[in-house]
């Protein structure tokens, strides 16, 4: 996370979790204020930012949706390496998930 003199604050953030859990539909309603009921599986990881103001400071979020796939699992460290936070999802109606 970086901060510079006029209250500009980068923050990366990771949303983790099994597939189908509800990563993308989470950043989706963040980012863009839509639900998708039937969302396709994300493919390694995509790509989303949204701009906070909070208090007086404005926070910029770099979000990694990472896909909840196994092949993909190896590929995890290299999207949440030098994150300020990380979101794990879960589905609660499927216990596997968590």
């Amino acid at each position: 996370m970086a901060t510079t003199g006029n209250k500009n604050i980068n923050a990366k953030l990771v949303l983790l979790g099994d597939v189908g859990a509800g990563k993308s539909s989470l950043v989706l309603r963040f980012v863009k204020g839509q639900f998708v009921e039937f969302q396709e599986s994300t493919i390694g990881a995509a790509f989303f930012s949204q701009t906070v103001a909070v208090n007086d400071a404005t926070v910029k979020f770099e979000i990694w949706d990472t896909a909840g796939q196994e092949r993909y699992h190896s590929l995890a460290p290299m999207y949440y390496r030098g994150a300020a936070a990380a979101i794990i999802v879960y589905d609660i109606t499927n216990q596997v998930s968590s």
